[in-house]
């Protein structure tokens, strides 16, 4: 058996400087308070937690003596504001790449069109960049898409993990309803590179092991990638739920990781594949 690790598995480097602020600023400060979890990875969330960067629900909830961490998918503008008037301290862990969409939608709104989010309802990034300018339409689907009223000016941006097929098919589709279309590809450029290597991975191989939570959306879109090009593709979210039935007769083995997933948790996936196969050491590819 051949095991073949994609090169860009794991943390981004935006999610991986966010995570290491939180620590940073917890051992600095005894503690460090975020609105919601850091990542949508649980094994992160329990191990910060302990390490005293705790999840609360409001400013209010943040004492008078701790800084708060706004992390790295973006903070609504409203937060902003409320968190300098009450003068907490704030230590900003926003990825450059998620700052990077809000000043594009500025650039659009001053334009005089109107603002398409191509991303997921709720999800943290696209509530951060919706903030940043008025009357914003968010479209999650093609079919929601489709359902669109015809607009004589518009502005799309997309949220830094959309795949870039469902990206494409929504500007196919806007491109029948706006008559003057503006479209800023913000996809990043390490999910771009994400993804690229789960497809050729998952035609190359017998099998693909994605590693990420179920609460990651951008773990479940890789999933999504990979499945559809092979069957035989499973996520898992350590290396305990590796099942040795997948691996029967397999000779080649890909293994990727969504954005939120930890190094040691992808060491442990690949120890426990290696263990099954009885092989020595992967191959990076990509």
């Amino acid at each position: 058996m051949k095991i073949f690790l994609a090169k860009d598995a794991g943390y981004c480097f935006g999610v991986r400087d966010a995570v290491n602020l939180a620590y940073d600023t917890a051992e600095q400060n005894g503690d460090v308070y975020m609105l919601g979890h850091i990542v949508h990875n649980e094994n992160v969330v329990q191990d910060l937690d302990s390490a005293g960067a705790k999840v609360i629900n409001s400013l209010d909830d943040v004492p008078e003596d701790k800084p708060i961490l706004f992390r790295a998918h973006g903070t609504p503008v409203e937060t902003w504001d409320d968190a300098y008037a009450k003068q907490i301290n704030i230590v900003d862990a926003t990825c450059p790449l998620v700052l990077e969409i809000h000043v594009e939608v500025k650039k659009l709104e001053s334009e005089g069109r109107r603002i398409i989010i191509i991303g997921d309802h709720g999800h943290d990034e696209v509530v951060g960049i919706a903030s940043q300018v008025k009357d914003v339409i968010i479209v999650s689907s093609p079919e929601e898409a489709q359902a669109l009223r015809k607009t004589k000016r518009a502005g799309v941006v997309s949220q830094s993990t959309q795949t870039i097929e469902n990206v494409q098919e929504i500007i196919n589709i806007m491109m029948t309803k706006v008559f003057d279309l503006r479209f800023v590809n913000t996809i990043c450029y390490p999910t771009k590179r994400n993804q690229s290597q789960i497809k050729k991975l998952a035609n190359k191989c017998d099998v693909m092991i994605v590693i990420g939570s179920f609460t990651s959306a951008n773990s479940k879109r890789l999933t999504a990638l990979a499945k559809e090009r092979n069957a035989h593709s499973f996520q898992v979210t350590c290396a305990d739920e590796i099942d040795a039935v997948w691996l029967k007769d397999a000779e080649t083995v890909g293994v990727s990781a969504g954005a939120s997933t930890p190094d040691k948790i992808i060491d442990e996936v690949l120890t426990k594949i290696k263990e099954i196969g009885q092989v020595p050491e992967e191959i990076i590819y990509g």
